[in-house]
């Protein structure tokens, strides 16, 4: 190897690294003076709110609510209906017996989340009753955390509120034909 080629190029590094060291910043850190105190900054005012479980909380955490609405659907049928579940009770779709243990949600400044906490009992015909799923479903992905069964699929839609779990049990109003 012909190291002549390289000695030429030592001064023009050289003169490189001592003309990038005279544009260097001070080495010393500056420090913000003493006297200067942080203050945490004061409480935001809590505006009245429609439900007590709306409340801010911080971020990351899960509210808890009194009902979730799942969707079921039976693959033999193609039937899907809506279900109305309350927190620690049990409601039969077929021959499952679906049982909401919780259901929590996001927080309204966080990214929209559901998950619920369930266990599905398949009680078929064929013998005794058997666990088909016991754990958290999650609204945002179905597939995650997904109930393996032949004949159902359960997914969760959302956790809803006292107010909203009423009005989503209740049958739909059908217009009234009016004399004209």
């Amino acid at each position: 190897m012909n190291m002549r080629g390289l000695v030429p190029a030592a001064p023009a590094v050289l003169a490189l690294i001592v003309w990038t060291g005279a544009f260097a910043q001070d080495p010393a850190p500056k420090v913000a003076p003493q006297s200067v105190a942080k203050t945490p900054p004061s409480a935001p005012s809590s505006a009245p709110r429609e439900s007590g479980s709306d409340q801010a909380a911080p971020p990351g955490t899960m509210i808890d609510e009194p009902a979730a609405v799942l969707q079921a659907l039976d693959k033999v049928t193609a039937r899907v209906r809506r279900i109305t579940v309350k927190v620690g009770e049990d409601v039969k779709f077929g021959t499952l017996s679906i049982k909401l243990d919780a259901c929590r949600r996001a927080p309204p400044e966080d990214t929209p989340e559901s998950a619920a906490f369930l266990e599905i009992t398949d009680g078929n015909a064929g013998g005794a009753p058997h666990l088909a799923f016991s754990g958290w479903m999650f609204a945002s992905s179905p597939a995650l955390s997904a109930m393996d069964h032949p004949v159902y699929d359960i997914s969760v839609v959302e956790c809803a509120s006292a107010a909203t779990a009423a009005a989503a049990s209740s049958p739909p109003v059908q217009p009234s034909s009016s004399g004209r």
